[in-house]
């Protein structure tokens, strides 16, 4: 059954309030997401596009619909000007106005016809699809090319909070062991060799 005018404007409405958000992390769940974008608004939905090419640990991308056009595009603004964080982890996503051909439920425009076939080498459009294929995969490798990348550059940042958060350890653990109130603590013990009320409670009455 081929959709009204009405229907298919509607739905052109509804991509006019969603925004593409893509190198999200491989753990982003919808709730995690929705949670993250209502900040910005009303999310309507939230539609996670499945990955059929890459592995499942490579980043993620979705559609988050929103209830106004005007919170979608404040989306599009706070994600390209402050850094996105999710369960307090910087994340270098990337946000832009959906298109029509990003959802998968689309309907038909009416009174556009469709055709489906198989182009033979001696087929006047043999050559366009022939080009179509090469421009595919050639998308395909940067894709991939940019992805490796990208995961390379998580995996530095990976390590340079991992370090910072041990030197920060490090840092707490060695103050501790100044300021420790515990017998063996160096403060304690310079208190009690030259005659000071430090961690006793009991010299202070």
């Amino acid at each position: 059954m081929e959709p009204t005018n009405e229907e298919y404007a509607a739905f052109e409405e509804k991509v006019k309030r969603t925004v593409l958000i893509d190198n999200l992390s491989p753990l982003a769940t919808e709730s995690v997401l929705k949670a993250a974008f209502n900040q910005f608004g009303d999310v309507t939905s939230v539609y996670l596009i499945p990955n059929y090419v890459e592995p499942i640990n490579t980043a993620r991308a979705a559609l988050v619909e929103m209830r106004t056009p005007n919170q979608a595009g404040n989306i599009i603004y706070e994600v390209s000007e402050s850094p996105f964080m999710i369960s307090g982890m910087p994340r270098p996503v990337r946000a832009r106005a959906a298109e029509i051909e990003m959802f998968d439920d689309r309907p038909r425009k009416p009174g556009r016809k469709m055709e489906w076939r198989w182009v033979e080498p001696n087929d006047p459009d043999f050559e366009v699809a022939k080009k179509m294929t090469a421009l595919v995969r050639k998308h395909a490798a940067e894709a991939d090319f940019l992805m490796k990348h990208q995961l390379e550059e998580e995996e530095k940042l990976a390590k340079k909070q991992e370090l910072a958060l041990k030197a920060n350890h490090k840092k707490y653990k060695l103050l501790e062991s100044v300021s420790g109130n515990g017998p063996n603590g160096n403060a304690n013990q310079l208190a009690k060799h030259y005659g000071l009320p430090f961690g006793d409670s009991k010299k202070f009455h």
